[in-house]
């Protein structure tokens, strides 16, 4: 089990692995679209159909992923996320069509499936219990700090938006290399109850549920990720550079879902889910309707900090409801995620052509308040906290 500098390497180094898969490679297409728009030709349908393409990749790889992190451990797998967010990062550094465009698209998203369980299960396997949810929340919060960094880039590298994609993949790479020696392989899973072993097949109770939860998520966030900043620019009165501003904005509040754990330590998993799914309605309406600036800018903290903060509870129950493979919970939640977002993003672009984009955020709103209908329910208990145990001996010692 790994002692608490471990645990905290392990934490920053799964943190950058993802904010660079998910931050970088996936998301950040998003905040390029305006410009890949001008540049390379493409219709709002197109846009939806290559980030859906993005979400294929992800499906794919996140099965694989499960199934490879169980075999071969996590170590391999996590490698793999990073080489393929760096291989996909610099296919896009390089289009020149709508088809390498979307070619480098699947490759970079398919980086995050890959990312997702082998970082779960080596937390699960490495990390004491009384920790554990709070290690999978900070990992998981890396999305944030992608996005937040991926807007600064964009800024510098205005009117060169190859640069900025070749800049993606330096710092994918150099992510790998360091993933490579802070990642365990084969580490040796906890002991006690709810100890990770193999997966099996069948799925256990409340799978159901998470799967419905996670697929109304992606749906309902979908319109935000790939069209959030050209809604702002066209409907929101935002120039190119507030825009970018508003992106770094949702990147930093996303940060704040490290302290999901904390959350649902404190209010529990039905509570968090509910309220996190209402206030990523509300904020897509604001996405919607909003006239002001202020009120874009406040609508881009709260759904970075939303949509973070429900993947850490998607993660989290994901590793309750499979407690035997943790890999295999939280490739389940987030494959269902990504469903949803790969049904989100071409459908979003499609009615926004025949409607307006206001529209489409509007009926994903809808799709969230729905979503928040879906809690948990019947999960097994929660691995009792270290600490107490802990302070009850130094207590004897000192009695």
């Amino acid at each position: 089990m790994a002692g608490g500098r471990d645990a905290a390497g392990l934490a920053v180094a799964g943190l950058s692995l993802i904010a660079v898969c998910y931050g970088l490679a996936r998301f950040a297409y998003g905040l390029f679209v305006p410009v890949l728009r001008e540049e390379l030709g493409l219709d709002g349908s197109t846009v939806g159909a290559i980030a859906a393409t993005s979400y294929v990749g992800y499906c794919v790889a996140i099965v694989a992923a499960t199934l490879l992190t169980a075999r071969y451990g996590a170590r391999p797998v996590a490698v793999a996320a990073g080489v393929a967010a760096t291989l996909g990062t610099a296919v896009i550094a390089v289009a020149g069509s709508a088809a390498v465009l979307a070619a480098g698209v699947v490759i970079a998203g398919s980086s995050t499936g890959l990312a997702s369980p082998p970082l779960a299960d080596a937390v699960a396997r490495s990390v004491a219990p009384g920790r554990r949810d709070r290690v999978q929340t900070v990992v998981n919060a890396g999305t944030g700090l992608g996005v937040m960094v991926s807007g600064p880039v964009a800024l510098l590298t205005q009117g060169s938006w190859r640069t900025a994609w070749w800049a993606f993949a330096v710092v994918a790479a150099v992510v790998t290399a360091w993933v490579a020696v802070a990642v365990p392989g084969r580490a040796t899973a906890v002991t006690g109850a709810g100890a990770p072993q193999r997966p099996g097949l069948a799925l256990p109770p409340g799978s159901a549920r998470l799967m419905a939860a996670a697929t109304s998520m992606g749906l309902a966030s979908a319109p935000v990720w790939t069209f959030g900043r050209d809604i702002a620019i066209s409907t929101g009165d935002l120039g190119e550079r507030a825009s970018t501003w508003l992106w770094i904005v949702l990147g930093a509040a996303g940060l704040l879902a490290a302290f999901t754990g904390h959350l649902i330590a404190r209010t529990g998993l039905p509570s968090a889910w509910a309220g996190g799914m209402l206030a990523l309605s509300a904020t897509t309406t604001a996405f919607a309707v909003a006239g002001q600036q202020a009120v874009l800018f406040g609508a881009a903290a709260v759904f970075g900090a939303v949509y973070i903060a429900l993947t850490g509870v998607l993660l989290v129950w994901g590793t309750l409801v499979h407690p035997a493979a943790p890999a295999v919970g939280v490739g389940v939640a987030f494959l269902m995620i990504a469903v949803g977002q790969g049904i989100g993003a071409p459908l979003t672009g499609a009615v926004s052509d025949l409607t307006t984009p206001r529209t489409t955020f509007l009926l994903a709103a809808v799709v969230a308040a729905a979503g928040a209908a879906v809690v948990p329910s019947r999960l097994p208990p929660r691995a009792p906290d270290a600490r107490p145990r802990r302070q009850e001996r130094q207590g004897k010692r000192s009695g």
